[in-house]
């Protein structure tokens, strides 16, 4: 008896022991992510690895537009891949097919594991019915990164409804060649303020276990002629100085877990195969440990557009070993086990990716949790929470350019007022939305309708469209204009959208443009309007800046409002009639014309011509004949209901070392009658460098709500390493010498200056 007593205390906690060594370490949560990674690294073929550096489209899955579960399980065959993707679809289809297919990856799968399900959140989940925020271009326009911060925290109660796991977000490109037509993806033209939002934007998503993946890396934004895809050329002072500024910063300070290669070619290197970029910069200089997932085709294009790969095979060979861990929607990839085989391609490249797609999925705690929260589907998506955040960032993000004689606010005591333009009563969501439909957001005739009431008539006409020479309308504009106290006038640019079929476009991805005017006949329209002789207001809705002197030099009323998100309609509404102060700012610069480009602000001292006697049209001179070189409106340019004075700037003290910190304290007062917000932009100048600088570049920047009367004090933090630069060896030094400290309310409009002094400590 005692001996059987004695067997079963010895074999009881032994069989304990033996079944939970059963579980493998890859599948056991407390387990360190590392011992996972290996662990199931090991037991994967080579079948199955390579499987993992691919995707699965829905499309793929698809019978009559419906998940056919026969299809899936032949195309799956037990096998699980990368990620998975369907942007042509709604919520509740997401969410229900990316349930089915997790389903059958866990149970079916022999390693069970799943997929990561992807969408583009640019703006708002591209799937139909979830919120649509502002446009990119807008979200930069508000300098608030608090407010994106708190966009993808509401957008991640959609996407965790829907099981989407990773978001193919932000856009990191610098606008500066504006013929482009993804200028609208991104967050403006300066590395600083697209690095601060880019930040806030994955934050956001990254503290909720959403992978992000910004894009594109790298030098994406300058294509060669404005063509999307193109080339761009420069040199890797360039490169570090511009281009690669907000990814360094938003890898190390948001550590996104995935990245996206960019297109295009670099100063004759496509990026999908550039080893000196993908892993010599990205990974050993800036410390990324997610993994690249290769824009959609773009393994592929090294073999059938730059013609730097003999074949799929090769292009395959060259993305693997330059460091693109996964490929999307081309299939050259497939090529890998035959490379393996052959020994073209030592498997240790294979094993170091999977390594990378593994530990982001488990990191982010997809294995345990891979299923939608389907429960959520009828309280996450398009909440009254999300809308009235759309809202917040649409009034945040429009900006006054002109307001000659206060003609705006509009008075309360106009009796008429005639709504007239193409986007008057049709709203401009921007690409990478899942809708241009009307019922799904608020036109600015509607926002209008709503503020005024019946106290006031509003007397529509379209006038003419965003893009053909049809000049029909326009006299059915002029009627409107003569009855009414009032005309507001709504042109601009209508973007397409990925995948999806919105004709006529005139901006967003693959929709360049050669020319900068206002497309169609929407100047003709409005100077037909102005011969009126009635007071005019011009609001600018689009995705771009347009080339608009005329416009500028006669029109007392000038508004942008990029593509404002569902609830545009009713935020230029209350900025026309004083509801809302704007507080936006130019993240743009505007051309006089495309023969200006490029206009970004932060150009070099020669940039801007030597001569400095610009001509006019009757009256010829140098930097240019008939014009002057500088931008229609500057980077920062932002106008308010109310004043404000910058009084004063103090910095902590005038000369600094290195390692130290320059504490800046500025003064602001609001001297108009109306409280506002206003944008605090701080500048430095390099005085004297060894190698050319730009005239000034932004460093810092605070939005911050000024009472009518009252001052704020300001503070910013400016370490004097970020005044460091590429000096002629290629190497980032702090340059002894002067610093100028500028601070305005734009770029070009400088209100206090203040110069500190770096010394060399190295000599004592």
């Amino acid at each position: 008896m005692k001996r059987s007593v004695l067997f079963l205390l010895t074999f009881v906690p032994f069989f304990i022991c033996a079944q939970s060594s059963q579980q493998p370490v890859y599948k056991n949560a407390s387990a360190p992510v590392e011992s996972r990674v290996k662990d199931l690294l090991k037991r994967m073929t080579l079948r199955e690895k390579i499987a993992q550096m691919q995707d699965v489209s829905f499309g793929d899955l698809y019978s009559s537009d419906t998940l056919d579960l026969a299809k899936m399980k032949k195309r799956l065959d037990g096998v699980s891949y990368g990620c998975m993707e369907g942007m042509g679809l709604t919520v509740e289809q997401y969410a229900r097919d990316v349930n089915q297919v997790q389903k059958y990856m866990v149970e079916k799968n022999r390693l069970g594991i799943p997929m990561l399900a992807t969408s583009e959140a640019l703006h708002g989940c591209v799937h139909g019915g979830a919120t649509i925020y502002p446009q990119a271009i807008a979200l930069g326009s508000t300098f608030n990164p608090s407010l994106i911060n708190q966009m993808t925290k509401a957008i991640t109660l959609e996407l965790k409804a829907q099981g989407v796991r990773q978001v193919l977000s932000p856009d990191l490109d610098l606008a500066r060649e504006l013929r482009w037509g993804r200028v609208e993806e991104t967050y403006g033209e300066d590395p600083y303020l697209v690095g601060r939002m880019g930040i806030a934007f994955i934050k956001g998503f990254s503290e909720n276990n959403i992978i992000c993946t910004p894009k594109h890396f790298a030098a994406h934004g300058t294509p060669s002629g404005g063509l999307n895809l193109a080339s761009v050329a420069g040199g890797e002072r360039e490169l570090r100085s511009i281009y690669l500024k907000p990814f360094e910063a938003v890898i190390k300070e948001a550590q996104p877990l995935s990245i996206m290669n960019a297109y295009n070619s670099y100063d004759g290197i496509p990026m999908a195969s550039s080893h000196h970029v993908l892993t010599d910069i990205l990974r050993k200089e800036f410390g990324f440990k997610g993994f690249v997932y290769s824009d959609w085709g773009a393994v592929e294009m090294l073999y059938s557009f730059h013609h730097t790969a003999k074949n799929n095979a090769d292009a395959a060979l060259q993305a693997v070993k330059a460091g693109i861990d996964m490929e999307i929607w081309s299939d050259s990839y497939a090529k890998l086990d035959s490379l393996v085989v052959s020994g073209a391609l030592p498997v240790r490249y294979i094993d170091t990716a999977v390594s990378r797609i593994l530990r982001a999925k488990i990191a982010t705690g997809l294995f345990e949790q891979p299923f939608p929260q389907l429960a959520d589907l009828k309280t996450a998506i398009h909440t009254p929470a999300s809308v009235q955040l759309a809202l917040d960032i649409a009034r945040e993000s429009i900006v006054l350019l002109k307001n000659e004689n206060n003609i705006l606010p509009l008075k309360d005591n106009i009796k008429s007022i005639a709504v007239i333009g193409p986007s008057a009563d049709k709203v401009q969501f921007g690409d990478y939305t899942w809708t241009n439909d009307n019922k799904y957001g608020v036109t600015p005739l509607q926002g209008i309708k709503t503020i005024v009431g019946d106290k006031t008539d509003l007397n529509y006409a379209k006038g003419c469209d965003t893009y053909s020479q049809n000049r029909e309308g326009i006299q059915e504009a002029v009627a409107a204009a003569l009855k009414s106290d009032v005309a507001v006038i709504f042109v601009g640019s209508a973007s397409s959208s990925s995948g999806r079929a919105y004709p006529n476009g005139t901006s967003g991805e693959g929709f360049d443009l050669s020319d900068l005017t206002l497309p169609g006949v929407q100047e003709e329209m409005i100077k037909a309007v102005k011969a009126t002789g009635k007071p005019v207001v011009v609001v600018l809705v689009s995705g771009k800046p347009f080339a608009m002197p005329w416009v500028k030099e006669n029109i007392p009323g000038i508004i942008t409002q990029w593509y404002p998100g569902e609830q545009g309609g009713s935020a230029i509404a209350e900025v026309l009639f004083g509801k809302t102060n704007p507080s936006g700012k130019l993240n743009v610069s505007f051309p006089q014309s495309v023969g200006h480009l490029p206009v970004f602000y932060n150009h070099y001292p020669s940039d801007k011509g030597y001569y400095h006697k610009p001509g006019t049209i009757d009256k010829p001179g140098r930097d240019y004949v008939f014009s002057g070189p500088d931008a229609l409106w500057a980077f920062g340019t932002g106008l308010s209901y109310t004043s404000f004075q910058y009084e004063k700037i103090g910095v902590s003290k005038t000369s600094f070392i290195e390692k130290e910190i320059c504490h800046i304290e500025i003064t602001v007062k609001n001297t108009g009658t109306t409280d506002g917000k206003e944008v605090v932009q701080l500048y430095v100048r390099d005085k004297v460098s060894s190698v050319v600088t730009p005239i000034r570049e932004l460093k810092r920047f605070e939005k911050v709500f000024i009472k009518s009367g009252e001052s704020v004090k300001v503070k910013f933090d400016l370490p004097i390493s970020e005044l460091a630069l590429y000096n002629v060896d290629m190497k980032k030094v702090v340059e002894p010498g002067e610093f100028e400290l500028q601070v305005g309310t734009a770029s070009d409009q400088i209100k206090l200056e203040k110069t500190i002094e770096v010394i060399d400590d190295t000599k004592n």
